[in-house]
């Protein structure tokens, strides 16, 4: 009788993505996602057939773990600015629980170095975006006291999603969690100053 793999496809995914989260694509070797994983080359080109392959399968991976944890309380809240304060609460303590200075987060990570250059890469980097615009687009919506048009409130979100990428892209060189507390605070003034 064959021998049960000692793993599963999406644990293997969950292992790659810890390297590739922390390591970036170009530096990770096979043998570097063989020593992370504990699955041998073959069983990666057996569930996945190579390293981008199994790279691409990261990014449904990541969502299901650290982005939809922290994300889909703004959409299901009904909250309007208050539910993106709590995004960037969440997101803050998420950053000082992985540990700081961190990764960055794994998409904005791929934006810059795989992205100019995948079309595959750069369409889930414009997945991912796109879901936090339109999360954060429906919670200014919903915000009730502002007089702001519809098209100003998108461009809000817009620029909010901005934001959230660039303070994950600063936690790589933050050491301390009240420093991203105060730049998030600052943002969200700024916010709400102009949805008044």
């Amino acid at each position: 009788m064959p021998r049960k793999p000692s793993h599963t496809p999406e644990s293997l995914a969950d292992g790659a993505l810890a390297q590739f989260w922390w390591g970036g694509y170009e530096a990770t070797s096979m043998d570097k996602l063989v020593k992370k994983t504990g699955v041998s080359r073959h069983g990666i080109y057996a569930d996945y057939g190579g390293k981008k392959a199994l790279y691409l399968a990261c990014f449904p991976r990541y969502h299901e773990h650290v982005v939809a944890p922290i994300l889909n309380p703004v959409t299901g809240s009904g909250d309007g600015l208050a539910a993106i304060v709590g995004y960037f609460g969440r997101m803050v303590e998420m950053a000082e629980g992985i540990g700081l200075p961190g990764p960055g987060c794994f998409v904005v990570n791929a934006a810059t170095e795989t992205a100019p250059h995948d079309p595959e890469i750069a369409a889930k980097v414009q997945e991912h975006n796109d879901r936090m615009e339109s999360a954060f687009a429906k919670a200014l919506e919903r915000e009730q006291a502002s007089r702001l048009p519809v098209a100003h409130r998108r461009a809000l979100a817009r620029t909010t999603m901005i934001f959230a990428n660039g303070l994950w892209t600063a936690s790589r060189s933050i050491d301390k969690v009240e420093v991203m507390r105060e730049h998030a605070a600052v943002f969200l003034d700024l916010l709400e100053y102009r949805l008044k």
